[in-house]
This record gives structure tokens, sequence and C-alpha cells, in this order.
């Protein structure tokens, strides 16, 4: 895959006109004391690192030694990431107006989770870009009408979480990361204040892969080609009575489908890692997704923060096609990999298009020791189907449309209610109830160190286990609500600035769980489905010396229809601190990632889902990644050799059954940052 270069080009000089159109109002002065940075904001990963906060004044006092940003004519500093700060919408919505610094560590800029917008453990396809889902157990948190094809969640831009801006000056920064076996990542984004309350960005993402197995061995043998678009804008009016966010994301994700690896007569699971040389089931297939959302958020302060008035409104769609123009056979002519074929024998062109529009008004406030909030929202989902029909069953000449449609229109109410004290203390309590039918339930406890936490949630089936129209699958189902409680114990400890720990341990019992099964059809389970989970998440440093540890153990003896690996290990050992005779400034270490093997779930590329399978157990294979970081100036800078032990004791591993992980590869990326 080769980055466009044109897009790019047209992007770049969009930030160059902006910034020559728009001169910027703040005054040249240091930030009053109000815009120190609060606490960083919690990752959505599930292995926290304790250290960042530290990381990053650590590099702040070594880059005040050296010249970092922009000086004016008594060398002092005027601009740079103490004057570039960012915040959350909900932060402010719940009366907390904290803006924090960007983030300008070298912490994790190399390892593959944190180059997405979801930076937990994933099951994909062998390559970044691929069809993922969570690899270990995630609660639901959303009820109501769903379409249920989050395939490619990871790679787009969440409306509800994206970080604002509020510059000093201009802030831009260029992301790009390079990988030997074709692996590309790029990512522009230019902010900056129009006025002093008033703030506009921009962000334009690619996301591109080769293939690995079935390649042409061509110059442009593409996997996959991800185009991503944010553009976002913060509004506040005098004395912060008003607040207005608002945003736009785009997603256009192409995923080249290969079905996996064809094993061959007298192949064995061992002999299956010929990668290009492999053969493939599908050869003409492709999956092409399409992404829109709207957001705003407004808020109206009526008594101060005791009392505010809000509105929150969504409208967006997706819209998928799975193409297949040349359906395979086996060498006796029967159809092979699909199930069967419905309207065509020759062809495959099925669209799902969705659209979803939510309104929320609510009412909410908040002191030093509590917040509340009470809200009703709207919500009207309509998915529509298609799949074409050709004239005789083995021509290609389409015949009619065969079509189907599905309407929702659901009214929630809920609230939430929070006390505290000191941040050390809290009780939480939130709701939601789906007129009359989906409810969610969650109340918390924190006593320092130590969280309780304990939900129910009541879920109906996503639009698509619910009905279904393509050339090889069709359904119509009745399913009865998901029923979901979840008990949940952390404690975290630090031991000074030497180690931090987090224990944590969860019971969860599903009653009525959807799946897709054997037969990459859903189905739902009629006994319940208990998960035994335990976490521990340590970092240990001695000097510049620094050992992480994220271990995940979950029992599934009585939850057979969830797939999960029992153990999963991921550990980074490296040094921090000046390196090279103190030439630079980084780190050099070495990472680990060792899932325990186990019946990964299959992927089905015509309705983009993972689903059972009995046939390939992954091996127990770690994966170990030798790196070297480095922050030079305002420029954060990697190497690394991923696979670092490929072919080494094995010939490869299986991510999902059919798609090999990744060899070895090397790989280089850079992030830079501009501040003027």
């Amino acid at each position: 895959m080769r980055i466009k270069s044109i897009p790019i080009l047209l992007f770049l000089l969009a930030l160059l006109v902006t910034t020559a159109s728009f001169g910027q109002v703040r005054d040249r002065q240091q930030l009053p004391s109000r815009s120190k940075p609060g606490q960083a904001r919690p990752q959505t990963n599930q292995q926290q690192q304790p250290n960042r906060n530290q990381q990053q004044q650590q590099q702040d006092t070594t880059r005040a030694k050296r010249p970092g940003s922009i000086l004016d004519d008594t060398t002092k500093a005027l601009y740079g990431p103490k004057t570039t700060l960012q915040l959350y919408e909900n932060d402010v919505l719940e009366g907390r107006h904290r803006e924090q610094r960007i983030d300008t560590t070298i912490q994790n800029i190399q390892n593959q989770r944190y180059w997405f917008q979801d930076t937990a453990f994933y099951q994909h396809l062998g390559n970044i870009g691929t069809a993922s889902q969570p690899l270990l157990y995630k609660l639901p948190t959303r009820i109501g009408v769903r379409l249920g094809k989050n395939a490619f969640d990871r790679y787009a831009y969440n409306p509800d979480n994206i970080n604002y801006f509020d510059t000093r000056s201009p802030y831009s920064h260029l992301y790009y990361v390079q990988g030997q076996r074709g692996e590309q990542i790029f990512e522009a984004i230019y902010a900056r204040n129009i006025t002093k309350r008033f703030n506009f960005g921009v962000a334009y993402q690619i996301i591109g892969a080769d293939k690995q197995i079935g390649s042409t061995n061509l110059r442009d043998d593409g996997l996959i080609d991800n185009q991503a678009v944010k553009a976002f804008t913060h509004y506040r009016s005098e004395k912060d009575r008003y607040n207005l966010f608002a945003n736009y994301t785009h997603l256009n994700h192409e995923q080249i489908e290969t079905g996996g690896v064809k094993p061959g007569e007298g192949d064995t699971p061992d002999s299956l890692f010929r990668y290009e040389n492999d053969l493939v089931y599908l050869s003409q297939a492709a999956t092409t997704e399409m992404r829109h959302n709207y957001h705003l958020l407004h808020m109206l302060k009526i008594a101060g923060e005791n009392l505010k008035a809000y509105h929150r409104f969504d409208w967006r769609s997706q819209n998928t096609t799975y193409e297949d123009n040349d359906l395979p056979v086996d060498e006796n002519g029967a159809l092979d990999f699909y199930p069967r074929a419905i309207y065509s024998n020759a062809r495959t062109k099925d669209k799902t298009e969705y659209h979803e529009f939510e309104n929320e008004f609510g009412l909410t406030g908040n002191t030093k020791i509590s917040y509340y909030k009470a809200y009703i929202k709207q919500r009207n989902g309509k998915l529509n189907y298609s799949a074409i029909e050709t004239i005789n069953p083995d021509t290609t000449a389409v015949g009619r449309i065969v079509s189907g449609a599905v309407t929702e229109n659901q009214v929630f109410v809920g609230g939430q209610v929070r006390l505290n004290y000191l941040d050390k203390y809290l009780l939480f309590g939130e709701g939601e109830y789906q007129l009359v039918d989906n409810y969610r339930l969650h109340a918390a406890a924190r006593f320092k160190g130590l969280e309780l936490s304990q939900t129910r949630i009541r879920q109906s089936p996503t639009l698509v286990e619910q009905s279904y129209l393509s050339n090889h699958f069709e359904w119509n189902n009745d399913f009865k609500t998901t029923i979901t409680d979840q008990s949940r114990a952390t404690l975290r400890l630090q031991f000074s600035d030497r180690l931090h720990l987090r224990l944590s341990g969860a019971y969860t019992n599903i009653s009525r769980l959807i799946v897709y099964g054997f037969d990459a059809e859903p189905m739902q389970i009629s006994a319940n489905q208990q998960l035994l989970e335990a976490q521990f998440v340590n970092h240990l440093r001695f000097g510049g010396f620094h050992f992480e540890n994220f271990i995940n153990y979950t029992n599934t003896d009585k939850a057979t229809a969830i797939c999960v690996p029992e153990w999963l290990v991921n550990s980074k050992l490296y040094y921090q601190g000046h390196i090279f005779k103190k030439a630079l400034y980084g780190q050099l270490g070495v990472e680990m990632y060792l899932p325990k093997g186990y019946y990964a779930d299959a992927y089905m590329p015509v309705t983009q889902q993972f689903y059972l399978q009995n046939d390939l157990l992954t091996k127990t294979y770690p994966v170990f990644d030798v790196f070297l970081t480095a922050d030079i100036k305002t420029v954060n800078v990697f190497v690394k050799m991923a696979h670092a032990n490929y072919d080494l004791w094995e010939p490869g591993y299986f991510e999902t059954p059919g798609y090999p992980g990744l060899r070895r590869s090397f790989t280089f990326g850079v992030k830079w940052m501009f501040f003027d």
C-alpha cells in the first residue's frame, strides 16, 4: 500500500491557507494559573500507564534545558506544550473544566495498540487496519437500537471522545509510521484559536497495509485502504455561561477479503505459513464501509454550576458493501467457502445502510462534592438491506434488487449522581431506561485505592442479530433480551515512585447470551454464561530501568460460548533516560505479548462478524518487539524490530483461524509537533 500523496498535499495546502487567513488573537504571555493541567484522562485500554504524568514532567524538565519551543528575543520560551491545552466535552458538562497538556511523551509510541483510536487488546486478521474484535471480554454499555457491525470501530474517530484544544498559538502535528511489510499510518492535526473563546481544528488519517497471504507480488498489492477525517470546534461565551462543542467525523474503509489461508491436501497447521505463496479462498472480494457522524453538545448555565441545561444531538450513518465478483468453487464445481448462494451463483453484492438520529435534553449541576444529571433521549434507527439477484443464477447480469428494511423509534430516560470528597472517597450511581424494555444500572464506590462496582444491563439484540438479508445468509430471529450482571473490585497501590500496582477481579453472569454460532449465524444460548476474571498490572522502576507487566486471567469453564485466552501476558523491560553518551533522551527495551492458545473465533466477511469454531487451537506463542524511542526537541521518533523472534522456533502463529500473524518487520515512526 502506498500513501495517497494527492490527498495529503491538499490537506497540507489547506492548513497553510488557513494559517494565512486567520490571525492569532491570543496574547503572547504565559497561561494564568487556572489553566494548570488536571489529572490524566483515563485511557480506553486495559493496561493503564501509571507513570505517564511523571514521564511528561521529566521530559518537560529535560526540554527546559535545551531549545524546544518558539523563542522571543530574550530566548524565553513562549509557545510549546504548556501553552497548548486540550479538554473533553464531558468534563465541561460535569463541571470539571480541566485543560490538560497535550501528550508529548514517548511512552508506548512504538506499541501498535497505541496507533489507533482504541488501545485495548484486540483479535484481528493478522495486519493493521483489518477487522477486529476485543480480545478480552468487554461489558456492553449501550442499550436500545444498535446496528451490530463493529469490526472497524477501532479505526474510526469517536465523536463522543474528541479532544478539543485551547491554544495560544496554532498547533499541528504530523504522525507517520512505516513498516517493512507495508504497514502504514499517517495522521495530520491542525488546531488554533480563532478568538480567545473559539477554537477550530481538523485532522486527517490514513491507514494502509499490504497483503501477507495470497499476494500477487505486485507493487500495489493492497489489503487495507483507510481514510478518516474529523473537524471539531469549541466555543464558550464570556464568563463561560454558554459552551458549544461540535464535530464531524468520517470514515472510508476498504478491506480486500481473502477468506484466510486455504489448506491443500496433506497440509497441517504448521505447513500453512507460506504467506505470499499460500492459497486463499477469495480472489475478487472486498468490503467497503462509509461512515458519517454529526455531533453537537451545547449547555447553558441557569444558576451557575448548580443548574445547567444541555442538549446533545447525533446523526450518524454507516453504509457497508460486500462484493465478490468471482464466487469460489471446489474441484467438483460446488460452492466453496460460503454456506450457500441464494440469489446468484456467479456474483455477490450485498449492502446494508444504517441511519441513526438521536436527541438528548437534560439538566445537570455540580458542587465541590456532588454532581447530578437527568435527561430524556429519543433515538430513531433505520436499517436497509439489499442484495442483487441475477437474471440467471449462473450469469452476472442483474435481474432485480432484493431488499428489506427495519425501523425502530425509542425513548429513554436516565440520570447520574456522584458524591465525592477530596478525590479519595466517591459514591456514584447511574441508570438508563428504554421505554419499555432495556435498562442499564451501575453503582460504584471508591475508598482511597479500593474501588467496588456493580452493573446490571438488560439489552435487546442488535438489528443485524434480529434480521439479515444477503446472497449467502438470510435470517429472521425473535431473540429475547440479554441480561448481564457484573461485580468488580479494583485495588490501586503506590509505593513511592518506584512501584505502582493495580489488582482487580470480576465475576460476570450472562443470561440468554447471543453469539454467532459454528454456522456463522446468530444463536441465543439458553444456559447462563459465567466468567471469572483477575488482572494484575504493575510498573517497577529502579533508577532508569523500568519493568511493566499486564497479566489477565479469565476462567470460562462455565462460559463455553465466550472464546478468550485463559491467560494474557504483556511485559515490557526498558531503560529510560539519556542514551548514547547523552546524545538523546529516550527508551531502549523489549516488549513481549503472549496469549495462551485458545479456540479463537473465526471471521465471516459477508456479515463482518466473528463466530465460533473448534477446528483450530491457536498456539501459546510469544511475540517479542525490540524498540528504541527518542525525544528530540519537538519530535518523537521510534524504530523497532516487530516480531523479532519470527521463525526462530516456530514457523508462525495465527491471530485468527486462517489469518497468520505478521512476520518480522522493521518499523519506523515519527511524531512532529509544531507550536506556531
